[in-house]
């Protein structure tokens, strides 16, 4: 067994206590029998606490080992696709078109969206809007790479997107109400607590699904990292693996930023701490290590945010720029040296 492999062993293992550890601790302080009665299905005399372990701490845990994998996942395809070591999911302004669904919903329409003769509120009409956002600016981005050949232009077609979005974002915060204002900046600090259990299956299926695809793509990814030249003379479509590469990143970001906000540095820094850990550029052991390492820093970022205290939950964006951060500047002046 290779010294990669042990590692990945040894880091999936470390999200069993790391899981556990998000049930136990959090704002309300429940004793550790008691958690495990109620994980186990005896329940608990108090009802509250069962509240609290089955539909808040459990459902907040679930969603981000999801959310974590598939921004690092996401990240770390975008950065071997355009060989760009500070490409992510924010650059291409995926994560801006999801903000702009959502922006849309809460401050245009005041929280509820209409299709055909369905209606939605609150979270449901949310969740949609971005997921739809977000799906546009990747429709957007997948006509601009049958176009344009070269991987820097799509890169700064991607960052232009991003700012109209953004630009869209800011005129309707200007003309919106104070209570939808304040509803969409608490969206946008991002939220790992606004998946109920029920819409977990839905937000796993779509994970899972991402990140098979992107375990299918290991050999011709491994192939690109010596050039597309190469890549070509090996028989990889470069092309056709960079619209691959789009449509998994654009599926993965859309449903982790409609189910959780813009969630900042998860998808820009986590690859980079894989390569770190591992020293290799190998996809077949660095895919695995950044989709466990991406839930690990998840879990550690949702625990940070939900310790105990008076003045209620962290917003998750408040955590992991710090995390994340130190690292894109470690690489960089890495990289300059």
């Amino acid at each position: 067994m290779s010294k990669d492999i042990k590692l990945n062993i040894a880091m999936a293992l470390m999200l069993l206590p790391l899981f556990a550890l998000n049930l136990i601790f959090g704002a309300v302080d429940i004793p550790l029998n008691e958690v495990i009665s109620i994980i186990c299905g005896n329940g608990s005399s108090h009802e509250s606490w069962n509240y609290i372990i089955l539909q808040t701490r459990l459902p907040q845990a679930i969603t981000a080992v999801l959310c974590g994998s598939s921004l690092a996942t996401s990240g770390l395809l975008l950065q071997t696709a355009f060989h760009n070591p500070l490409a992510g999911p924010s650059i291409f302004g995926i994560n801006s078109g999801a903000s702009l669904g959502a922006a849309i919903v809460m401050l245009g329409f005041g929280g509820g969206l209409t299709i055909g003769s369905i209606s939605f509120t609150g979270f449901i009409a949310v969740l949609i809007a971005a997921f739809f956002g977000a799906l546009l600016v990747m429709s957007i981005l997948l006509f601009f790479a049958v176009r344009l050949k070269n991987n820097i232009m799509l890169l700064i077609v991607g960052i232009m997107v991003g700012y109209i979005a953004s630009s869209a974002i800011s005129l309707l915060n200007f003309f919106a109400t104070e209570e939808g204002v304040h509803s969409y900046m608490i969206w946008g600090l991002g939220n790992f607590g606004g998946v109920s259990i029920g819409q977990i299956p839905i937000f796993a299926i779509v994970t899972i699904f991402g990140l098979i695809s992107s375990l299918l793509l290991i050999k011709p990814l491994n192939a690109l990292l010596l050039g597309e030249q190469y890549a070509e003379n090996l028989g990889v479509n470069t092309i056709r693996l960079r619209n691959k590469l789009l449509l998994i990143t654009g599926l993965l970001t859309a449903s982790a930023t409609a189910f959780c906000g813009p969630i900042a540095f998860i998808g820009l820094a986590v690859p980079h701490m894989s390569r770190m850990i591992l020293n290799t550029d190998n996809h077949q052991h660095l895919i695995p290590c950044t989709i466990i390492t991406g839930a690990l820093i998840a879990l550690v970022c949702n625990m940070i945010c939900n310790l105990p205290g008076e003045n209620g939950i962290i917003p998750l964006n408040a955590i992991t720029p710090i995390m994340g951060a130190p690292v894109i500047i470690y690489v960089i002046t890495k990289k300059r040296k």
